[in-house]
């Protein structure tokens, strides 16, 4: 049974344990003390009680739980570990901190993969004694429910690595889409222009939340409004990446106003009981 390593046991990282110990594989999960290792270990079974309410999960979710294990240091991510995700908050110090790490407390054909909505994939890779090793997997929230995994090639990401990373899509009954490189890579570029341009209607006036949202939804079919979805990512990664954005792509990706006012005030989304929308 193949082993997995996840550093970061929050909702993303928790999501991402889940799914790959419901299809079989072996999982230890990475925070940074005890408290948040069993708080991650929680979220992950809490993910498979849900799943199986639902009747989608093979087993219950007991047994799925005797695959997975969490620790509070990267040394003690599994020696044979066949890929490692990191799923820490999108900081690029804490993301290279948390990869050299891991490159070393693992085995040299393990693959090393961040699961990064933004952060050049390139900048990450040349930190990496192995570039060829590492890659972009974009997961989505929330991961269970979520179809789609953006895989994103480094410029010296292996072809073979490439080929595994597919395969483990796969298995986890998700599809993909395969990028190069390119700041917020072709789902975050999109989402993030999208999202923007909703809050600076709502800030204009144009018309209250529930209509942006439901104009999305019901005119284009989105599942989720794009103010609705900035609140489920949290206003606060958002702004994030919209800064990112905007420091290397221009000011179209300026943060609005009201989100940076929203986000100084704590109203951070779904996280907080409050964004665009009430989640109290």
């Amino acid at each position: 049974m193949e082993a997995i390593g996840v550093i970061g046991g929050g909702r993303m990282g928790a999501g991402i344990a889940q799914v790959f110990a419901a299809a079989g594989t072996r999982v230890h999960v990475v925070e940074g003390d005890a408290a948040a290792a069993d708080a991650a270990y929680e979220r992950v079974f809490t993910g498979l009680r849900g799943a199986a309410e639902r009747g989608k999960l093979d087993g219950t979710p007991e047994r799925v739980m005797e695959r997975v294990s969490v620790g509070s240091a990267i040394s003690g991510l599994p020696s044979d570990a066949a890929l490692v995700v990191e799923a820490v908050p999108e900081t690029i110090k804490l993301k290279l901190d948390v990869l050299t790490a891991a490159e070393q407390a693992v085995g040299p054909d393990t693959v090393l993969a961040t699961n990064t909505s933004s952060l050049s994939i390139t900048e990450l890779a040349a930190a990496l004694t192995r570039p060829d090793r590492f890659i972009g997997m974009h997961f989505f929230n929330p991961v269970p429910a979520s179809k789609l995994v953006e895989v994103v090639l480094g410029p010296e990401t292996a072809a073979a690595v490439r080929d595994q990373v597919l395969n483990w899509v796969g298995l986890l009954g998700k599809n993909e889409v395969v990028v190069r490189d390119s700041p917020g890579f072709a789902t975050s570029r999109l989402g993030v222009m999208l999202g923007l341009e909703a809050i600076r209607m709502l800030e204009e006036g144009v018309a209250d939340a529930e209509s942006i949202d439901r104009a999305m939804e019901l005119g284009y079919r989105h599942p989720m409004g794009p103010l609705r979805s900035t609140d489920l990512v949290g206003l606060d990664v958002r702004l994030a990446i919209a800064e990112y954005l905007a420091s290397t792509l221009g000011d179209r990706f300026e943060p609005p106003r009201l989100l940076r006012e929203k986000v100084a005030r704590g109203e951070l989304g779904r996280k907080t009981g409050k964004g665009f929308h009430d989640w109290s």
